[in-house]
Protein backbone atom coordinates (compact mmCIF):
# COMPACT_ATOMS: atom_id res chain seq x y z
CA UNK A 1 0.00 0.00 0.00
CA UNK A 2 2.71 2.32 0.79
CA UNK A 3 4.75 1.55 -2.16
CA UNK A 4 1.62 2.44 -4.16
CA UNK A 5 1.15 5.94 -2.78
CA UNK A 6 4.74 7.02 -3.23
CA UNK A 7 4.47 5.81 -6.69
CA UNK A 8 0.76 7.33 -7.75
CA UNK A 9 2.65 10.63 -7.70
CA UNK A 10 5.45 9.36 -9.83
CA UNK A 11 2.88 7.97 -12.52
CA UNK A 12 0.77 11.15 -12.55
CA UNK A 13 4.30 13.60 -13.40
CA UNK A 14 5.53 11.31 -16.37
CA UNK A 15 2.06 11.32 -18.03
CA UNK A 16 2.03 15.00 -17.23
CA UNK A 17 5.73 15.39 -18.76
CA UNK A 18 4.25 12.87 -22.13
CA UNK A 19 1.93 14.42 -22.71
CA UNK A 20 3.66 17.93 -22.26
CA UNK A 21 6.36 16.38 -25.15
CA UNK A 22 3.15 15.43 -27.63
CA UNK A 23 2.15 19.10 -27.29
CA UNK A 24 2.19 20.86 -30.71
CA UNK A 25 2.97 24.99 -31.32
CA UNK A 26 0.55 25.01 -34.01
CA UNK A 27 -2.43 23.27 -31.67
CA UNK A 28 -2.04 26.38 -29.09
CA UNK A 29 -5.04 29.12 -29.33
CA UNK A 30 -2.29 31.70 -30.04
CA UNK A 31 0.84 30.04 -31.39
CA UNK A 32 2.38 33.62 -32.18
CA UNK A 33 2.66 34.14 -28.41
CA UNK A 34 5.42 31.62 -28.42
CA UNK A 35 7.68 33.76 -30.16
CA UNK A 36 10.80 35.67 -28.64
CA UNK A 37 13.94 36.87 -29.67
CA UNK A 38 15.98 33.63 -28.91
CA UNK A 39 13.53 31.60 -31.08
CA UNK A 40 13.23 33.86 -34.12
CA UNK A 41 15.27 33.14 -36.89
CA UNK A 42 16.79 35.50 -39.24
CA UNK A 43 15.56 39.58 -39.92
CA UNK A 44 15.11 42.15 -42.44
CA UNK A 45 18.60 42.34 -42.93
CA UNK A 46 19.75 38.72 -41.99
CA UNK A 47 18.61 35.89 -44.00
CA UNK A 48 18.03 32.34 -41.88
CA UNK A 49 19.79 29.17 -43.04
CA UNK A 50 18.01 25.92 -42.12
CA UNK A 51 20.27 22.74 -42.72
CA UNK A 52 18.70 19.78 -43.47
CA UNK A 53 21.02 16.43 -43.56
CA UNK A 54 21.11 12.92 -43.09
CA UNK A 55 22.15 11.89 -39.74
CA UNK A 56 23.05 8.22 -38.63
CA UNK A 57 19.59 6.36 -38.73
CA UNK A 58 17.63 9.98 -38.77
CA UNK A 59 17.25 13.63 -40.21
CA UNK A 60 17.39 16.96 -38.72
CA UNK A 61 16.60 19.97 -39.87
CA UNK A 62 18.15 23.08 -37.74
CA UNK A 63 17.48 26.80 -37.88
CA UNK A 64 20.65 29.43 -37.52
CA UNK A 65 19.68 30.02 -34.40
CA UNK A 66 21.93 29.63 -31.07
CA UNK A 67 21.62 26.69 -29.48
CA UNK A 68 18.80 25.21 -31.74
CA UNK A 69 18.30 21.43 -31.80
CA UNK A 70 17.04 19.47 -35.04
CA UNK A 71 13.06 20.27 -35.32
CA UNK A 72 13.12 23.08 -32.18
CA UNK A 73 10.30 25.58 -33.27
CA UNK A 74 11.58 28.47 -34.95
CA UNK A 75 9.93 31.97 -35.85
CA UNK A 76 10.05 33.89 -39.18
CA UNK A 77 8.76 37.82 -39.78
CA UNK A 78 7.27 38.21 -42.92
CA UNK A 79 9.62 38.93 -45.81
CA UNK A 80 12.50 37.18 -44.06
CA UNK A 81 14.91 35.33 -46.17
CA UNK A 82 14.84 31.62 -45.60
CA UNK A 83 17.75 29.31 -46.74
CA UNK A 84 17.47 25.61 -46.99
CA UNK A 85 20.85 24.10 -47.59
CA UNK A 86 22.59 20.55 -47.07
CA UNK A 87 26.10 20.61 -45.22
CA UNK A 88 25.89 16.78 -45.65
CA UNK A 89 28.05 15.68 -48.21
CA UNK A 90 26.14 13.91 -51.38
CA UNK A 91 22.77 14.89 -50.00
CA UNK A 92 19.52 15.38 -51.19
CA UNK A 93 16.33 17.05 -49.52
CA UNK A 94 12.77 17.86 -50.07
CA UNK A 95 10.57 20.18 -47.25
CA UNK A 96 7.12 20.56 -47.33
CA UNK A 97 5.41 22.90 -45.08
CA UNK A 98 1.73 21.98 -46.20
CA UNK A 99 -0.59 23.28 -48.01
CA UNK A 100 -0.74 26.38 -47.49
CA UNK A 101 1.93 29.19 -49.30
CA UNK A 102 4.08 30.06 -46.18
CA UNK A 103 6.74 30.82 -48.35
CA UNK A 104 7.38 32.72 -51.88
CA UNK A 105 7.73 31.27 -53.85
CA UNK A 106 4.96 28.70 -52.57
CA UNK A 107 5.35 24.48 -53.19
CA UNK A 108 8.00 21.65 -51.96
CA UNK A 109 11.03 23.19 -51.43
CA UNK A 110 13.84 20.73 -53.19
CA UNK A 111 17.83 21.04 -52.93
CA UNK A 112 20.45 19.39 -51.61
CA UNK A 113 24.67 19.88 -50.75
CA UNK A 114 25.07 20.86 -53.92
CA UNK A 115 22.09 23.24 -54.35
CA UNK A 116 20.56 26.15 -51.68
CA UNK A 117 17.30 26.75 -51.86
CA UNK A 118 15.88 30.30 -51.10
CA UNK A 119 12.37 31.07 -50.28
CA UNK A 120 11.04 34.14 -48.52
CA UNK A 121 8.60 33.64 -45.42
CA UNK A 122 5.00 34.92 -46.84
CA UNK A 123 1.70 34.16 -45.21
CA UNK A 124 1.64 34.62 -41.26
CA UNK A 125 0.54 31.12 -39.45
CA UNK A 126 1.84 28.65 -37.56
CA UNK A 127 3.05 25.38 -39.98
CA UNK A 128 4.19 21.94 -39.30
CA UNK A 129 6.33 20.73 -41.74
CA UNK A 130 8.29 17.64 -42.73
CA UNK A 131 12.05 17.31 -44.06
CA UNK A 132 13.38 14.42 -45.77
CA UNK A 133 16.75 13.99 -46.44
CA UNK A 134 18.90 11.54 -48.88
CA UNK A 135 22.26 10.23 -49.20
CA UNK A 136 23.56 9.47 -53.05
CA UNK A 137 25.26 6.07 -53.38
CA UNK A 138 23.40 4.46 -50.09
CA UNK A 139 21.42 1.46 -50.89
CA UNK A 140 19.92 0.46 -47.47
CA UNK A 141 17.92 2.99 -45.62
CA UNK A 142 19.26 5.75 -48.14
CA UNK A 143 16.55 8.13 -46.69
CA UNK A 144 14.87 9.42 -44.07
CA UNK A 145 12.54 12.43 -42.29
CA UNK A 146 12.31 14.90 -39.53
CA UNK A 147 9.53 16.98 -38.98
CA UNK A 148 8.97 20.43 -37.08
CA UNK A 149 7.18 23.58 -36.58
CA UNK A 150 7.47 27.35 -37.61
CA UNK A 151 5.11 30.27 -36.97
CA UNK A 152 5.35 33.35 -39.35
CA UNK A 153 4.74 36.45 -37.20
CA UNK A 154 2.20 39.09 -38.64
CA UNK A 155 4.21 41.38 -37.54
Amino acid sequence: MRCAVFAFPLVLAASAMAQSKNKYACKEAHPEQLCTASNTCGSATEPCTVNVKRTGNSASSTPSIPDAKSGSLFCLKPGTKVIWKSTGRNTGFLVDVGPIAAFDPDGAIIGGSAKDVTVVAKTPGCYKYSAGACVSGAIYGMCETTYGELIITSH
